[in-house]
């Protein structure tokens, strides 16, 4: 990852409108302070009755198996090298958004497939057990479930080579109007690009015709992505190696960054959520300031799987709750920090609690 030796410490952030959301009511749900000497901007969310006739979050992507092995360095060419350690975790970039805004509380819908296999039973059961709501999500019997072979070296830094069964494989040409039908009563729908392009498609465009915002993960396969699913959605998110993939410019500085994000503008794409690994992240805005948002340290970098994933969940959620866009980015920060610093993806994602009271320290 290139380093930013321009992007330097932002100027304080002016106040951005919010984003506004088809069918999602004036937030009831108020920055409640947590009982401190020190105000917290961000304790909200006790949970109340309301929450039951809340537009969920809809995650439509890929659920995988993960199986982490742990090295010292990377193998060269034509060498073989032992692990350390080696295991298998639930993961995917879909499953993982999913289980993230279930545990900050959020109604959390997941679409999505998995094989008829012990993979997909792991899943199954991970994505059950961090709360989200399985009643779109398909076992298929003519592929496997997805799986992942992570190398996880000793500074928490990761390398990926992704199999995609049935996240690429046995989907419908049409998607059921019961899953699109959930899509167009949600508050914000997150897809990413680990199933093909023609699933992100047509949920993208059931979401537009609702009026419900878009935040498409750049994420997964590294095809460019398509001129029809860019024009149905409403937040791009790379990082910056996807950023200069997809627009073939450079992105080590924060000045070759602006002018990538520049190119997804006239791609059509108004908003551009940059994460920059160590170096924080970045929201450009097409007429506006780019807010510029720095990581929030941590003691030790364990395991770097799964933060982008968490970093972009939590900041849908802050959104559709009706958060500033300053606040998103913070209350994200803050999720993402904690994501690294436990091994694996979905057992890395942070409860509500645990960012709240982090937020509270920075």
């Amino acid at each position: 990852m290139g380093g930013l030796s321009t992007l330097s410490t932002s100027r304080p952030w002016r106040h951005h409108e919010n984003f506004t959301v088809k069918n999602q009511p004036s937030p009831s749900l108020q920055f409640n302070a947590i009982p401190s000497k020190k105000a917290n901007p961000f304790s909200c969310l006790a949970l109340d009755s309301s929450r039951e006739n809340t537009p969920p979050l809809v995650v439509v992507g890929s659920a995988n198996a993960d199986i982490y092995v742990e090295i010292d360095r990377l193998p060269e060419e034509g060498e073989t090298i032992s692990a350390k350690t080696g295991q298998t975790l639930a993961g995917g970039k879909g499953a993982n958004q999913a289980v993230c805004g279930a545990r900050l509380e959020y109604p959390t819908y997941f679409l999505g497939q998995v094989g008829e296999d012990a993979h997909g039973k792991l899943i199954t059961e991970a994505l059950d057990g961090g709360g989200v709501h399985l009643d779109h999500l398909s076992t298929v019997t003519d592929a496997p479930t997805g799986h992942a072979v992570v190398m996880l070296q000793d500074d928490g830094q990761n390398s990926i080579i992704i199999v995609g069964g049935a996240n690429m494989s046995c989907w419908p040409e049409t998607l059921s109007q019961e899953d699109l039908e959930v899509v167009k009563k949600s508050g914000i729908v997150l897809l990413q690009r680990e199933i093909p392009d023609s699933v992100n498609i047509q949920v993208a465009k059931a979401a537009k015709s609702a009026r419900v915002p878009v935040i498409l993960d750049a994420g997964g396969v590294d095809t460019p992505i398509p001129s029809e699913l860019l024009k149905f959605i409403d937040i791009l998110s790379p990082n910056e190696s996807e950023l200069a993939r997809l627009t073939n410019m450079p992105t080590e500085t924060f000045e070759q960054i602006s002018q990538a994000v520049g190119k997804c503008h006239e791609l059509g794409v108004k908003q551009v959520l940059v994460k920059l690994g160590a170096k924080g992240s970045v929201l450009f805005t097409e007429g506006e300031d780019p807010i510029k948002q720095p990581i929030v340290s941590v003691p030790k970098v364990i395991d770097t799987t799964g933060a982008g994933d968490t970093f972009t969940a939590s900041f849908a959620v802050a959104l559709v709750e009706g958060k500033t866009k300053e606040e998103c980015m913070k209350f994200a920060a803050a999720a993402a920090s904690l994501c690294v610093q436990v091994k694996g993806a979905i057992p890395s994602m942070p409860d509500r609690k645990s960012v709240l009271d982090l937020l509270q320290t920075v």
